[in-house]
């Protein structure tokens, strides 16, 4: 929790506030952290929020650009403390002074989403979709142009919609297996080495599952990888299933892992949903992905489109490219 002079941040600070309403007094505005560095940054009075920050901490209609008042004053939260909510891409307010070589009179923009910024810093054309496998897996499309959103998400869909830029939206399917899985896969079989009374660098034991999956093209074995459950189905768990004798070695494991990594992003966005949003390729990124040829092949036979590997994600070029952009 971040607590500054007169402001409070996080939005685990507002749910504390609602349950300790003494907490409040010393403070007269709210706002994420990156907020307060814009804020401090313009000697702003009080914060300015972007769409894609409010929509992050709920209570907030995107498609109206308003916060849930009537809802919030029910439940007796202090509506003085919110925050005024600008579009993605405005600015924010001037340097008062020089600062560390930026010039007085500098433009600041708004505040901008993370994941936003880390999709635009890759997605050049409306028809991409953004793949990103790292610790866990996001599988990000544009929304065709006038798009809006339910007025009251489904808690049990497994594709949220965030606000994007120039009123546009974004699906993603975000899933909390990914690389993590892979990784406690290598965890398992280092330990059971260990028990066994040989022990092994935990990076040969990587490439050892990787070369032999590589050696299987394909596996009846099937495994639903959800060991960390899911957002929309937290208490669903990891399964393997059509289990035969002769598909028990390490490549035949290995591979049907890697390809219900895939299928597990695919069950939450199809690829038919894909080519009915316009998409025409792919942008693979992510550590897990990089690194890992099963995963690839995996995803090409999923989602049968053109997969370009290697684009950078980066939030903070991303931010800067925005700004840019609008000049």
């Amino acid at each position: 929790m971040e607590m500054v002079g007169k402001w409070t941040f996080n939005k685990a600070a507002v749910v504390l506030l609602l349950n300790s309403p003494e907490f409040l007094k010393p403070f007269d505005a709210a706002g994420t952290i990156h907020d307060y560095v814009v804020a401090m940054l313009c000697d702003l009075e009080r914060p300015l929020m972007s769409v894609q920050n409010a929509a992050s901490w709920g209570y907030f209609n995107s498609r109206s650009k308003s916060w849930n008042t009537e809802i919030l004053r029910e439940s007796g939260f202090p509506l003085d403390l919110l925050p005024e909510v600008g579009d993605p891409g405005d600015i924010a307010g001037r340097m008062p002074h020089d600062w560390h070589g930026i010039p007085k009179g500098a433009e600041v923009g708004i505040a901008l989403g993370d994941f936003q910024c880390s999709v635009y810093s890759c997605m050049t054309e409306r028809t991409d979709a953004v793949l990103n496998i790292s610790t866990s897996a996001q599988l990000t499309v544009p929304m065709p142009l006038g798009f809006q959103p339910p007025e009251t998400p489904d808690s049990l869909s497994a594709v949220a919609y965030f606000p994007y830029f120039d009123g546009n939206y974004l699906a993603v399917a975000a899933s909390l297996n990914g690389g993590n899985v892979l990784a406690t896969f290598v965890d398992m079989l280092a330990c059971w080495m260990a028990e066994l009374g040989y022990d092994v660098l935990e990076s040969r034991v990587y490439t050892q599952m990787i070369n032999a999956a590589l050696a299987q093209n394909a596996t009846r074995l099937s495994i639903c990888p959800t060991v960390f459950g899911e957002r929309h189905m937290p208490e669903q768990l990891a399964s393997v299933t059509s289990i035969a004798a002769s598909e028990l070695s390490l490549g035949h494991v290995t591979r049907a892992l890697c390809h219900g990594i895939i299928q597990n992003l695919h069950s939450m966005l199809p690829f038919q949903h894909l080519k009915e949003a316009g998409v025409k390729r792919i942008l693979g990124s992510g550590s897990a992905l990089s690194r890992n040829e099963v995963l690839k092949q995996e995803v090409e036979k999923t989602f049968p489109l053109p997969v370009i590997y290697g684009k950078d994600v980066d939030a903070a070029v991303g931010a800067a490219m925005v700004m840019l952009h609008r000049r």
